[in-house]
């Protein structure tokens, strides 16, 4: 049995579970709108299997150009060695063998094995960097071991072994990861990779980059990282002794006025308010990923009574009137 049909039955006998087991208290949670709601982790399987899809680049190399730009290539090719003193008997046979020698080192490159194993080893890398760059509170995003280690340990010396499930470690699972990944169309060692993510609940997540194989998975860690991490509206934060509201903007999160009166307006028509000074310091203080808003340097704030945050401009005070700024436009999001 290869290793992604035993991926599948892991997937299928997971679903069964999963559609048969009680809540768990680490179940994500999704808001009316389908954004993930704060706290939350995810506990995805381990392994990540990696299928190779279409070389696009033999594939643009045949169809990218037309038949007319390839006879042109060839003829001009020609020409030059020609020109260079090449035996025009010789010359075909000589086109021949330049043509299978780099086909012969596409197909050696192609054919040795592991890339699949070297991008979720990878990814798994850069995520954890990630995790450590930008240091969260919180792991949101968890690559579960499912098994006690003698288990795993004993797996690893026989990784042809078949392997038993046990239904009670498949529970704990939130959902699970795999991707394809095809040689890119630009030919020049690069790869265009796709990540997936299948979840309990229902969502589904999608992640794409392309680069050189030892790079590529950087791009994705950073964008697995920021939709787990990012803070969603709404949600709740507890500052002191109360409660706050995460509202957001009308229809999104972080929107932009053009009037710190238009964002208070707008804020009032879904029966909540702009934040203050000190609920905007605190949050910037939590930041981003932590369920948090980063007050962004180079941005104003919209607040009550027609007074901006300007969080650059700190002597004496970083409130300031409107009319310090015409013309500009100005963040906002909404709290009760």
């Amino acid at each position: 049995m290869s290793f992604f049909r035993v991926f599948f039955a892991v997937v299928a006998l997971f679903a069964a579970t999963v559609l048969n087991a009680q809540p768990q208290a680490n179940q994500v949670k999704v808001s009316s709108t389908g954004n993930i709601v704060s706290p939350f982790v995810v506990n995805i399987w381990p392994q990540i299997p990696f299928v190779r899809g279409k070389d696009l680049c033999q594939y643009h190399d045949a169809y990218g150009r037309t038949k007319s730009d390839q006879m042109a290539e060839m003829t001009h090719t020609i020409r030059d060695l020609l020109r260079e003193g090449v035996d025009s008997r010789n010359m075909l046979a000589l086109l021949n063998a330049m043509d299978g020698q780099v086909n012969q080192q596409r197909s050696v490159a192609g054919s040795s094995p592991g890339m699949d194993i070297m991008l979720a080893g990878s990814l798994k890398a850069s995520l954890d960097k990630v995790y450590r760059d930008r240091n969260p509170q919180i792991r949101r995003f968890v690559f579960f071991n499912t098994k006690p280690l003698n288990e795993l340990l004993r797996e690893m010396r026989a990784p042809q072994t078949q392997v038993v499930w046990d239904p009670k470690f498949i529970k704990s699972l939130s959902g699970v990861a795999y991707g394809t990944y095809s040689y890119a169309p630009s030919c020049k060692g690069d790869l265009l990779v796709t990540v997936h993510v299948d979840l309990s609940c229902g969502n589904t997540y999608h992640f794409q980059a392309q680069g050189f194989p030892e790079q590529v998975m950087q791009n994705i860690g950073v964008q697995i990282f920021e939709t787990f991490h990012q803070t969603q509206f709404p949600s709740k934060l507890k500052i002191g002794t109360k409660q706050l509201e995460l509202v957001g903007a009308p229809g999104t999160g972080v929107s932009v006025a053009p009037t710190p009166r238009s964002a208070e307006m707008a804020c009032k028509a879904i029966q909540a308010r702009l934040p203050t000074e000190e609920e905007y310091e605190y949050l910037s203080n939590v930041g981003d990923w932590n369920g948090g808003v980063t007050c962004s340097r180079n941005k104003l704030w919209a607040m009550t009574n027609n007074m901006v945050m300007a969080p650059d401009l700190r002597n004496p005070s970083p409130v300031r009137p409107v009319a310090e700024f015409p013309g500009q436009v100005f963040s906002y999001y909404c709290v009760r």
